[in-house]
């Protein structure tokens, strides 16, 4: 195996994690991956990764050889796009993972006027309430809401959301007003296990942490039935604010408790290949980035 395709092999495994997810995402068996960066190793007279019966960790030199070989390989991609043209036209198929409402109510008008624009893609949506591995189950472009983990993705903040109390109002006049989060104990609780797994709820109390019980009268998995319960006047429920954006402005619910909001969560545009990403990576980050910065539900 030729240095470049031992590059390659190497950046694949640290991605992934392993040989065999390595080897699946190559094509090749697990034995050709494994005495590819043994061999590798051997040359440089450099151990990059440690072994166990379970998992495969990279060492420091490793992780540095894994990022000059990231740029090796992306700036030889780059070269060979320049001089050939490939992928000046957007095609191919693009695979997109988002939280299943978000990308439902933001990513899928965006997708539709970029399929609209470029006939030659294909598209497939991953939209869930987990986290989708990026690298394993290859995925283009992701949407991620929250703080990201130190990771080689690339990413860019698109904006920002908000833990949110709303009701309806029909149901605040029946009921009162809540002035303070321990007023929760004395109102109807609707909890949407996907943002409340737990039924103890943090608040900011003027920069510090304040934790409530509740005892939720209505439980369920999906942020679409929760919606459904509060509109219908059944109590009070805590959604992030897009997923709510259009009820609250609307006038048909209502934001309660808005002082006592923990801090916002960012909302990121993630991808993995960063200076070498096809046409059809970067033309759908780019309008992906445009719309959702220009959303005030967002921003």
């Amino acid at each position: 195996m030729d240095r470049l395709q031992a590059m390659t092999t190497f950046v694949a495994v640290v991605d992934s994690g392993g040989f065999a997810s390595a080897a699946r995402k190559l094509n090749l068996s697990p034995p050709v991956v494994t005495r590819a960066v043994a061999e590798l190793e051997e040359r440089l007279g450099l151990r990059l990764l440690t072994r166990t019966t379970r998992v495969v960790r990279v060492t420091d030199a490793g992780a540095r050889f894994a990022e000059d070989c990231r740029r090796i390989l992306a700036d030889i991609d780059e070269a060979e796009i320049t001089a050939t043209g490939t992928h000046a036209t957007p095609r191919g198929t693009l695979t997109l993972t988002a939280p299943m409402l978000f990308g439902q109510l933001y990513v899928t008008p965006i997708l539709v006027s970029y399929l609209q624009r470029f006939p030659e893609v294909e598209a497939q949506c991953l939209f869930l309430d987990r986290v989708v591995n990026v690298v394993e189950e290859g995925i283009d472009v992701a949407v991620r809401i929250g703080e990201l983990p130190d990771s080689s993705l690339q990413a860019v903040r698109v904006g920002r959301v908000s833990r949110v109390l709303v009701a309806a109002p029909a149901y605040l006049q029946a009921q009162g007003m809540p002035r303070r989060p321990e007023d929760l104990v004395d109102h109807t609780i609707v909890s949407a296990a996907g943002v409340n797994p737990v039924s103890e709820w943090r608040f900011n109390d003027a920069g510090k942490t304040l934790m409530q019980r509740v005892q939720p009268r209505m439980r369920t998995i999906t942020n679409d039935s929760a919606i459904a319960a509060t509109l219908a006047g059944l109590g009070i429920t805590r959604l992030l604010s897009y997923q709510v954006a259009a009820h609250v402005r609307s006038g048909a619910l209502q934001v309660v408790l808005e002082a006592f909001e923990p801090a916002s969560l960012p909302v990121h545009v993630v991808h993995h290949e960063g200076r070498r990403a096809t046409q059809k990576v970067r033309a759908f980050v780019d309008l992906a980035v445009e719309r959702l910065r220009g959303d005030p539900a967002l921003n």
